[in-house]
């Protein structure tokens, strides 16, 4: 599939369709180049909290997908087909939950007001894979690395990351600033957290000499934009605007997901033990177990965790926290009786659900581990752990078919067609005489190669 030529700024060019598939090859390409995280409760929460920006947007309509990627440098990108992402650095940067909604809705007023086209046009006279390789090569402000997009899409990428950066213009920027605050307060996030974000990220250059965050090199934030987003915030009533539970315990799981040290972690989390309210304090309590859970130290977070199950009977971290320990501490029975507690409590937890699907795997229970997996289908798919998980169970059960591919499906996802390929072959070779397997697989792998061959030619 080649894309047509985008040249207009309404993009009426860029069919629905179209956009759809270039924003879902764009997020393959990403997983070849970026650590983007697969945390369900991590992404679970950007996606909610994205969503609910979107829904107050100027196209409410539009499909969004919200993720974040583990790199400790500040940046937010938005990318085609609503795909938005967030560095895991900008979230830990922000110090009020309305901080990091004002960066979203900053990212979603670019979509809306269609504010990427220079790059899209750039892209229109590629096809499909190369055009995600490229545009992921540019907003992300890296070369562009994957070998499944082939060695001509590296060499188109690289020269339009050079002739097509995205620099929005300053009447860009201030169009996404005004959409984007008018967002914030329908969504009952503070209007006021824009300039504040904005200004923090301003000091922060005068400390960066050279290593000026990449939010600002697409973004830059000047004395002057500061004041005029000031004065547009005032302009909103002014009132209290609380964090969500939700947002402080993201923030201290995403602090251990991201330490390269979690001894240095435990350490801060004992530094700040103590401090705050009592909901920031419990949410200190949770980031210390989760540190020493890294370190291996069941015993001490055991009972932190616990404490926080009984306190907050209705939160899902904590009680998916201490199955999780518990899983780790190869006491499966104790694991077992939390999932199960906490999979009547929160059906719907794609956390808790592909924990328990683990567990169960652990204890030699493939099928009964299959059998979640596929009861909560609706919910769980398509992500690259529902297809890692599927595959997992279908090997322990020697399907081996069914096991290569979804294989198959978890490498596509993860942008390695070409690995991805030689999964869906295995999964011929082992498919028999089962007519209907055989042919889902022969379609899918037509659709496989014939997209590789696209990501060869211009």
């Amino acid at each position: 599939m080649h894309l047509p030529e985008i040249g207009d700024p309404s993009g009426t060019l860029l069919s629905t369709h179209e956009e759809i598939e270039l924003g879902a090859a764009f997020f393959r390409s990403l997983h070849g180049q970026i650590h983007i995280n697969e945390d369900p409760e991590t992404t679970d929460y950007i996606q909610r909290i994205g969503q609910k920006l979107s829904a107050n947007s100027a196209d409410p309509e539009h499909a969004y997908h919200f993720f974040v990627v583990m790199e400790p440098n500040i940046n937010a990108f938005a990318g085609p087909g609503g795909y938005i992402g967030v560095n895991s650095g900008l979230i830990l940067t922000t110090e009020a939950e309305s901080e990091l909604a004002s960066v979203l809705a900053h990212e979603i007023a670019h979509v809306t007001q269609r504010h990427l086209y220079q790059a899209y046009q750039a892209a229109s006279r590629l096809s499909l894979p190369m055009a995600a390789a490229m545009l992921a090569g540019i907003l992300i402000g890296a070369k562009t690395g994957n070998a499944q997009a082939g060695e001509a899409a590296i060499i188109a990428a690289q020269a339009a990351n050079q002739q097509f950066q995205i620099n929005f213009t300053r009447d860009n920027e201030a169009e996404a600033d005004r959409v984007g605050m008018q967002n914030l307060s329908k969504s009952e996030f503070d209007p006021r957290a824009m300039p504040v974000f904005f200004e923090r990220m301003q000091q922060a250059t005068r400390f960066a000499g050279n290593a000026l965050p990449e939010f600002l090199m697409t973004h830059p934030v000047t004395v002057s934009r500061i004041s005029d987003t000031r004065g547009r915030a005032e302009k909103y009533a002014y009132r209290q605007y609380e964090d969500s539970f939700v947002y402080q315990i993201i923030k201290a799981k995403l602090r251990v997901l991201s330490a390269t040290d979690p001894f240095e972690v435990e350490k801060y989390f004992r530094t700040t033990n103590n401090h705050g309210t009592l909901q920031q304090q419990d949410v200190t309590r949770y980031g210390l177990a989760l540190s020493l859970q890294a370190q291996k130290k069941y015993d001490e977070a055991r009972p932190l965790l616990q404490k926080l199950v009984i306190q907050h009977p209705d939160q899902p971290h904590f009680v998916n926290a201490l199955a999780r320990l518990e899983t780790d501490a190869h006491r499966y029975p104790e694991a077992l009786k939390h999932y199960d507690m906490a999979l009547e409590r929160f059906p719907e937890n794609r956390g808790i659900v592909f924990n328990y699907v683990r567990l169960l795997l652990l204890m030699q229970k493939p099928l009964e581990a299959r059998n979640l997996l596929n009861a909560h289908s609706a919910t769980l798919a398509p992500s690259t752990e529902f297809y890692e998980l599927l595959a997992e169970c279908y090997g322990e059960l020697h399907n081996d078919a069914e096991s290569h591919r979804y294989l198959a499906e978890y490498y596509y996802l993860n942008g390695q067609t070409h690995t991805a390929i030689k999964q869906m072959k295995l999964a011929r070779q082992h498919a028999g005489n089962n007519f209907y397997i055989n042919a889902v697989i022969d379609e899918r792998l037509q659709a496989l190669q014939k997209e590789e061959q696209e990501s060869k030619e211009k």
